[in-house]
């Protein structure tokens, strides 16, 4: 049984429509990310994540948006060809949308409702913000910008609801 965030629809960077529907029983840590960001080297490190726990249920997913100084000025093409150069991304990439404000995205109206550590829901405050959700397709961490990916709580907090433990 999917969740409503799982049903909600989002096309790939490719433009092929999907939602997180697609990774359900898997564990999922989405990002927005930009590629002219001072946090964009966090790529190599989601990178790692994606191939060191993609066998035990975990896919990291990518969502470029522009809304913070213009760091994501590029197409869909551009951005994929400096994820894949630049840091060897292989994780799936969906389209460039907006996180906040007007035009938000639908997927992350229901995801900005998740709580920080500091019990703080709301806007994202920069790219590069995570949220963890578990295989059930319930979202079960946020963790703000400034939060390596493989900091000890992201990995431990992965670790918890990866489908695969062995």
């Amino acid at each position: 049984m999917t969740t409503e965030l799982q049903n909600i629809g989002i096309n790939t960077l490719g433009g092929v429509p999907t939602s997180l529907a697609d990774y359900d029983g898997r564990a999922v840590l989405l990002v927005n990310v930009a590629s002219k960001c001072g946090l964009t080297p966090q790529y190599s490190a989601l990178e790692k994540l994606a191939s060191d726990y993609a066998q035990r249920g975990l896919t990291v997913i990518g969502v470029p948006c522009n809304q913070f100084m213009g760091q994501e000025p590029g197409t869909a093409d551009e951005i994929q060809t400096f994820c894949s150069m630049t840091y060897g991304v292989t994780f799936p990439l969906m389209e460039k949308v907006d996180v906040k404000g007007e035009n938000q995205h639908p997927l992350f109206a229901e995801l900005v409702k998740a709580k920080d550590s500091d019990g703080e829901a709301g806007d994202i405050q920069w790219n590069f913000e995570k949220f963890l959700i578990a295989p059930d397709g319930t979202v079960v961490n946020r963790f703000r910008p400034r939060t390596e990916p493989d900091a000890p709580e992201v990995v431990d907090a992965i670790e918890a609801v990866l489908p695969n433990r062995d």
